[in-house]
């Protein structure tokens, strides 16, 4: 099932300490930006409109799709969604003229104190009912459709009744919400539960996937970290190679912080490119830069 960014689109996340890079990419389908980076810039008469940086701008113009993406709406919590994060959150929709939106299966607050991380629900009725709740509120508050993400959990809860596959396909099921797949999500949580990743990975909702997350990340203490700072391992590239082979969905690098060279940068856009048997988009940047 198509979703609503082209098949077998390449994109990466937009971030401003590698916008140049970015912007020297050919064939970018489409880009992810940081909902809550982007400012309110407030107006007269109480008006205000989301401020959207120069360099971004300019990808929209050239044709690139820009999808936002939230951290701070906290779907899984308990007390209802913010009005105000739902406003902000489809205002920069309209400022990119985004496609779709996204955001995470999880809850950063409760009782009014910030966690400051993304936190897993329970797998159980009470939180499906919850993010179910929670997810149509969103979804009535925006003019595109919502994608949400599975995270990476260091831990279960004590109560789930769910599996996590059975858990997403029920969630799909009641609100009709697409999933942004995270596959070094999947290979993280497998891995840190004795699990296969790829029967893990085949067994979600994937008629519904809008597009996928590709990161890196390292062992530490004896777990694996989903950190989005180290490079993309061999083995979430072959889940990429045999996930891809079966659904031609989008694929997405995700760097946050600690970014590489630009030629270290192209190369894990090319490594992608490659594990899901794609053209490559770097050969522009790679010209640029020599």
């Amino acid at each position: 099932m198509s979703g609503p960014l082209p098949d077998g689109a390449l994109g990466i996340g937009w971030r401003p300490e590698i916008c140049g890079v970015i912007a020297e990419l050919s064939g970018l389908g489409f880009g992810e930006v940081i909902a809550e980076s982007l400012p309110v810039r407030r107006r007269r008469l109480a008006r205000s409109e989301v401020a959207i940086p120069d360099e971004l701008t300019a990808l929209i113009n050239r044709g690139v799709a820009i999808v936002p993406h939230g951290i701070s709406l906290s779907l899984g919590g308990a007390e209802p969604v913010d009005e105000h994060r739902i406003e902000h959150l489809a205002g920069c929709a309209q400022a990119v003229d985004a496609p779709l939106v996204s955001e995470h299966i999880a809850f950063v607050r409760a009782g009014g104190v910030e966690a400051g991380h993304l936190l897993p629900v329970p797998r159980s009725k009470a939180s499906l009912d919850v993010l179910a709740r929670n997810i149509s509120r969103t979804q009535d508050g925006l003019d595109v459709p919502l994608a949400v993400e599975n995270i990476a959990a260091l831990f279960d809860w004590p109560d789930d009744g769910y599996t996590e596959s059975e858990f997403l396909a029920e969630l799909v099921d009641r609100t009709g919400v697409y999933l942004l797949l995270d596959i070094a999500n999947v290979y993280a949580n497998a891995r840190n539960r004795a699990r296969d990743p790829l029967d893990e990975l085949l067994r979600l909702p994937t008629d519904r996937v809008a597009y996928c997350h590709v990161a890196g990340g390292h062992e530490s203490g004896g777990r694996y970290h989903d950190t989005h700072t180290d490079p993309i391992p061999a083995e979430v590239l072959t889940l990429v190679s045999e996930f891809a082979d079966i659904h031609p969905v989008p694929l997405m690098l995700e760097r946050d912080g600690n970014y590489p060279p630009a030629a270290e940068l192209l190369d894990e856009l090319d490594a992608i490119a490659a594990a899901a048997h794609r053209p490559s988009i770097t050969g522009h940047a790679r010209s640029a830069r020599t």
